[in-house]
């Protein structure tokens, strides 16, 4: 299996409890390829998950740092200036935002080849990284 970085977006469904197909779906995805090893997330990922799931999901403090800790086996991106600057090149390069571009950046640092989220073009390749919207429906899923 191929290295994965994981946006957000996808760790936060996990917890949704307003949408269980999607929290489903998440659920599934990251058991799989965080139990391969191949799961990579970013001090980003890691500050926006607490402030997303404390804040609009109200989940309890000491239980989003309880589960942060368990995201320590995998691995973790630190966000330094090399990487804000080379996400500020990236942004400008490709019409993004800022935010989005880091968590491109922290992707292919890690030598990533899919980033899953649900915020960007779904099988768009940027830096030689796939995006791969795992919540799209596909037209299988329509049958």
């Amino acid at each position: 299996m191929p290295k994965c970085f994981f946006d957000t977006n996808i760790l936060v469904y996990q917890l949704d409890k307003k949408d269980s197909v999607k929290r489903q779906k998440c659920r599934t995805l990251f058991k799989k390829v965080a139990g391969s090893g191949e799961a990579v997330i970013s001090t980003q990922v890691l500050q926006e998950y607490y402030v997303t799931t404390t804040g609009k999901l109200k989940l309890d403090p000491i239980v989003i740092k309880n589960i942060i800790h368990s995201f320590q086996n995998m691995e973790i991106v630190c966000i330094g200036s090399d990487l804000i600057d080379a996400a500020i090149d990236t942004s400008i390069q490709n019409k993004l935002s800022f935010w989005d571009s880091l968590i491109i950046t922290a992707a292919e640092s890690a030598n990533c080849e899919i980033l899953y989220s649900e915020d960007l073009n779904d099988g768009q390749i940027i830096k030689n990284l796939k995006i791969v919207n795992p919540l799209k429906e596909k037209k299988e899923d329509m049958v």
